[in-house]
């Protein structure tokens, strides 16, 4: 099945380019072509989807996502779709530039689109991608507090938004924060007063004077053979986390707040909705209790789905259900799910399984990983280690308070997050050993399967998020707060960072391709995906469809092209409130052929 869906991803892109596409001209109001012009084409007056059950569609019945299609426009301006039934929506977007829009056309007609320069300063400022306002919140130059703020401000949604922007008294800023911990941020408690009194002061300066922000990143000049297709799941209340490209052609992605599993058919854009059981007695927000209670219109979270991973064995999905003590397995097949309980460990989060059908996850808020052996249906548990006296005290209180549901008030963090190491990426390399990144600790553990014993190894950047292991079985990691990816050779000990090539990004995950030797990133502050290639050592930046696109996670296909989806929490504030799935093809961008050696790609 997935060999034919990559055959027939080819051939519709091949498509485009053919006789029988249809093409539209971009160009600016003086009749120049435009190129790099994003071109996005929508199916127009399509139903609205069923909402039967609580707001979102019936389970087990076959759904339809209708398929959004993006192109850039080439040297001459011009830019290709496949054709379409029925009537079309376009939209014309490029930096700089006020959109235009053009609706209730047959899908044959092509006219041209016209691109006018944005007059207004001000919505010229707001088109700006929200990293380029965070550029500017610099905390007077404080580096140690800016990245502080970035750590424990930046992981479920944009902050140079405009709801980030909006004018706030101090006041209302101090109370921002500590809702924010209440839904689990870990922002110090003697940050708060600096972070309001400053962004309060310095979000009004660049409101007053928008031509402080930097000017728009250029777009890459290759564009024109990208294709970026989305399908809109869930609502302006979801959150689509994780995602899992299955060899069935289906991609499984987990709605965090409402506890729904989605499986969509990319081909025909068709889905099913599975809600994950919960015990009758469960209550909102499970071992955490409902942290969102006040301020959050709905939530469905007994579970909290979170990450996914596939068993090589029967191709079963196990996924972390983070506010449960156990780990959830479904059956794609039988669409059964099944729950396996622990006894200890709070918080399953990121989740891998190896070659011997274990599987391996962190435990964010105990600092532990767990593994479940399929075989023996048994548990065991890894203690990544405290970094001082005080650390192995108070993860001692988390854990007691945590088993006893003294969830209701937040601790008052430190700066370092003393007791709050937060495991969070795993992966596991082709040899079987374990990597995990402990996001606030900064530093990354070696779990040696076969001894059982923990390395660590302090990273040379702040921030250290989710990882993946290359062909050779060196980890590459992100650093959130840091604005970088790094590489940690396992053979020499030597750490190798990479920075972003766009300003004041936070890369929440990566994904290595180890067939094309290259490195897809999250740019979930900058609108786009990012792509590193190993060998050559230079980046390629994909911007993404829509205003505030902040997403976690990256599948890899095997034609090369990657999944991603909108995860903002909240979703509302996702432009047009829609999470999407979204898949991102490159048939000009790729490398040219593999590496011929792995010296080649070091």
């Amino acid at each position: 099945m997935r060999a034919l869906a990559t055959a027939i991803g080819l051939l519709a892109s091949l498509g485009a380019t053919g006789a029988s596409a249809i093409e539209y001209t971009v160009r600016a109001a003086d009749g120049a072509p435009l190129a790099n012009a994003m071109v996005t084409r929508v199916p127009a007056g399509t139903p609205a989807p069923d909402t039967s059950d609580n707001g979102y569609p019936a389970p087990g019945a076959t759904h339809h996502a209708p398929e959004r299609i993006t192109r850039f426009s080439d040297a001459a301006g011009t830019v290709r779709f496949p054709p379409a039934p029925g009537l079309v929506d376009l939209r014309a977007r490029k930096p700089g530039f006020a959109d235009t829009r053009l609706v209730a056309l047959r899908a044959d007609e092509t006219p041209e689109l016209v691109l006018r320069p944005q007059p207004d300063a001000l919505a010229l400022a707001n088109s700006r991608p929200s990293n380029l306002w965070l550029a500017r919140i610099d905390f007077g130059g404080d580096h140690h507090l800016r990245e502080h703020f970035l750590l424990h401000c930046a992981f479920c949604h944009q902050q140079g938004s405009p709801f980030m922007r909006a004018d706030r008294t101090a006041e209302d800023w101090a109370s921002v924060f500590d809702r924010m911990n209440r839904y689990g941020a870990q922002a110090a408690h003697d940050a708060r007063e600096p972070f309001a009194r400053y962004l309060h002061a310095r979000h009004a300066e660049l409101l007053r004077n928008p031509g402080l922000l930097p000017d728009f990143e250029p777009w890459s000049g290759r564009l024109a053979g990208v294709t970026l297709r989305e399908w809109p799941l869930g609502d302006s209340l979801s959150q689509l986390h994780d995602l899992l490209l299955h060899p069935n052609g289906m991609v499984y992605t987990g709605d965090n707040l409402m506890d729904r599993i989605y499986e969509i058919d990319p081909l025909s854009g068709d889905y099913r909705v599975y809600r994950i059981p919960h015990a009758p007695d469960a209550t909102i927000g499970g071992i955490l209790g409902n942290r969102f209670a006040a301020g959050y219109p709905k939530v469905e979270n007994y579970v909290g789905v979170h990450s996914f991973a596939l068993s090589p064995t029967d191709g079963h999905i196990f996924i972390t259900p983070s506010m449960q003590q156990s780990l959830l397995e479904f059956d794609p097949v039988s669409k059964r799910f099944t729950e396996w309980k622990m006894d200890r460990g709070f918080y399953p989060h990121t989740i891998r399984i190896d070659a011997r059908d274990r599987v391996w996850f962190t435990l964010a808020l105990s600092s532990q990983v767990a593994m479940f052996d399929r075989r023996t249906q048994q548990f065991t548990w890894y203690e990544l280690p405290a970094r001082g006296w005080r650390e192995r005290a108070l993860l001692a209180i988390v854990k007691w308070r945590l088993g006893r549901g003294a969830v209701q008030t937040p601790p008052k963090y430190d700066h370092d997050t003393s007791g709050f190491p937060l495991p969070y990426g795993i992966d596991i390399a082709p040899d079987g050993t374990v990597w995990v990144a402990r996001l606030n600790a900064g530093d990354i553990a070696r779990i040696d399967p076969a001894s059982g014993v923990v390395t660590m190894i302090p990273t040379p950047f702040s921030g250290p998020r989710r990882l993946r292991c290359d062909a050779d079985g060196n980890p590459w990691i992100t650093g959130f707060s840091s604005g970088l990816i790094a590489r940690y050779d396992a053979r020499t000990g030597r750490f190798d960072t990479f920075p972003l090539p766009v300003q004041s990004e936070t890369p929440y995950a990566l994904n290595v391709d180890r067939q094309r030797h290259v490195v897809w990133v999250t740019g979930n502050q900058s609108d786009s995906l990012l792509r590193f290639d190993i060998a050559t050592r230079t980046w390629t930046v994909y911007p993404l469809v829509r205003y505030r696109s902040f997403t976690r996670d990256i599948e890899i296909d095997a034609d090369g092209s990657v999944y991603t989806t909108i995860s903002n929490f909240p979703a509302w504030q996702i432009e047009e409130a829609q999470p999407m799935l979204i898949r991102l093809q490159d048939e000009t961008g790729r490398p040219e052929a593999p590496c011929a050696s792995k010296e080649r790609c070091k």
